[in-house]
């Protein structure tokens, strides 16, 4: 089985239910479209004024979308779930477990970000422009340590049974 390495929050926010699109700057994954994929939180550490940047920025999302305005920027995030995470991850940062496969999810086929009703942000088109569409998640009871790759890399270990493979 192959895995993504992602960064906290973010991993979390795909387990969650909150993040169904992983963006990436590419849209090559393979033979892995249609196939579960395990979801690998990174080992670097959350920010908490990244914790509070991203609450922040839900936060002014949900004001907009209830006052009917324009949302220029929007985070792609289902907001009530997100920010119910972000509130405990707040309190105690080990909500986020690091170095650590978190449960799987399956890998839909990469569009761009205009293809999915997202603005292309012109600084950066060769950043985080492709969304990787991430469904069906199933969280593992717990999280399962293991050192990441770059890119989707192979799981080593037997999901299920925590066995090596």
């Amino acid at each position: 089985m192959r895995a993504l390495t992602i960064w906290q929050p973010w991993a979390s926010l795909i387990m969650a239910g909150a993040k169904p699109i992983e963006w990436r700057s590419h849209h090559r994954c393979g033979t892995v479209v249609g196939q579960r994929i395990v979801i690998h939180a990174g080992m670097r550490p959350h920010e908490r004024i990244e914790i509070a940047q991203l609450r922040m920025a839900l936060i002014d999302e949900g004001r907009k979308y209830l006052a009917g305005q324009r949302i220029t920027s929007p985070t792609g995030l289902d907001i009530p779930i997100a920010l119910e995470l972000l509130l405990r991850a707040w309190a105690d940062p080990s909500v986020l477990p690091l170095g650590a496969g978190l449960g799987t999810a399956i890998l839909g086929e990469p569009k761009p970000a205009g293809d999915l009703g997202f603005p292309v942000d012109s600084d950066r088109l060769e950043h985080s422009n492709w969304g990787w569409p991430l469904s069906d998640v199933e969280v593992w009871p717990e999280p399962v340590p293991m050192r990441g790759g770059r890119g989707l890399w192979t799981w080593p270990v037997n999901e299920f049974a925590g066995e090596a493979a």
